[in-house]
């Protein structure tokens, strides 16, 4: 899945490199064109670079002025209608390619639909396991909480108790294995001279570390234990993951949209400016995409960049 979705954003992105050519209308057109296409393994560290191509158009008017017919043909705000809705300035100059961004249009947005649908059922369901299995125990109210809150919960097997004495001043957790234990740790070790010795509790470092620990620790609302439900964390887990994939599907749909978008905006301006003035005005000098690996690099979660050059044509 992941080598088509890669496949796709190579063929829009080169897709500008052959635009100009195709937007010659009846002129002479030279056109030279390079394309390198590298493969290699997707390591945890190093971004992979998947396409790159490289032009240089040159155009040469084969008569005087544009015709008035020319002109009417090639509209000046074609570029702008485009930009909004790609193919549509294409179709406006008789172009039929323009059925090709409209097609891409489409594909792309409805991925992108699919994308974000499964995302939210996969978030639907690693929500209602927790509420039904790691927070069953602890009945009440069981508020829903924050993305790192479900996050923390795929991480620690407890959160443990908030207040493990409750009625008057709060008593951290100390349980280091719990997350709440973790946080007191973390706050022992940021306020205290030493974190196994404690200091009085009027002193401004146990009260600073205290009120560290209150602002991160899970409250009682949001206590959870998987604690003889291993099975059921391991499916956690892996709705956690496929959650964050699809999340990351819909956002690298988002980017592939809006470059269908640019390239047929830039495709109608080199036509707009072939027919009426004889020249394209600017050229492709490069294009640059890479795949980049995004947060944890367990967790294989992938992002694409795209960046495109254009410089003017000497005349």
């Amino acid at each position: 899945m992941r080598r088509g979705r890669l496949s796709i954003a190579s063929a829009l992105l080169t897709m500008l490199a052959a635009a100009s050519a195709l937007a010659q209308g009846g002129m002479p057109v030279a056109l030279r064109t390079t394309t390198a296409v590298a493969t290699a393994t997707a390591q945890h560290d190093q971004p992979v670079e998947f396409a790159r191509a490289s032009s240089s158009v040159t155009t040469r008017a084969s008569g005087s002025a544009s015709s008035p017919s020319r002109d009417q043909r090639a509209p000046w705000w074609a570029p702008v209608i485009s930009g909004v809705v790609p193919g549509s300035g294409q179709f406006m100059m008789g172009q039929q390619r323009g059925v090709g961004y409209l097609v891409a249009e489409g594909y792309l947005l409805l991925q992108q639909v699919r994308a974000r649908r499964d995302a939210n059922r996969d978030r639907d369901a690693y929500r209602a396991l927790a509420f039904n299995v790691a927070r069953q125990p602890f009945g009440g109210e069981r508020p829903r909480g924050s993305w790192d809150y479900y996050e923390s919960m795929e991480k620690f097997l407890e959160s443990g108790a908030f207040d493990r004495d409750p009625g008057g001043a709060v008593d951290p957790e100390t349980d280091e294995t719990t997350y709440n234990g973790a946080r007191w740790l973390l706050a022992r070790e940021t306020y205290w001279v030493n974190a196994d010795v404690a200091p009085a509790r009027s002193s401004p470092e146990y009260q600073r570390a205290l009120a560290f620990y209150q602002s991160r620790a899970v409250p009682t609302a949001y206590q959870w234990s998987w604690r003889d439900a291993q099975l059921e964390k391991d499916v956690y887990g892996q709705t956690i993951a496929s959650a964050n994939r699809s999340v990351q599907r819909a956002v690298n749909y988002v980017g592939l949209v809006g470059a269908n978008h640019l390239v047929s905006l830039i495709d109608a301006y080199v036509s707009v400016r072939v027919r009426r003035f004889g020249g394209a005005g600017v050229s492709v000098d490069g294009i640059h995409t890479l795949v980049e690996l995004v947060g944890d690099p367990r967790e294989g979660r992938r992002q694409v960049r795209a960046a495109i050059r254009l410089v003017p044509t000497p005349h």
